[in-house]
């Protein structure tokens, strides 16, 4: 897994952000807009090995869903 230069408190606003534009982009939109933005952010590492340790990590310890998740979607 690679180290993060950013804040925990940057880290939390951009996770934030990037929620907001998965919401906003709706559920039909969302795996489009989530694969352009890994490729917008690959092109600008500019490093193919590193893109690739990256969407490793992000595999890693991926979550399940909890069903609370799903509960509060029809809120």
């Amino acid at each position: 897994m690679t180290t993060s230069t950013l804040t925990p408190e940057a880290r939390d606003r951009l996770y934030a952000a990037c929620a907001h534009a998965i919401s906003e982009a709706g559920p039909e939109r969302e795996s489009l807009f989530l694969a352009r933005l890994a490729l917008l952010l690959f092109e600008q590492l500019g490093d193919e090995a590193q893109g690739h340790r990256a969407l490793a990590d992000a595999l890693e310890a991926l979550p399940v869903p909890s069903l609370s998740a799903y509960e509060h979607q029809g809120d």
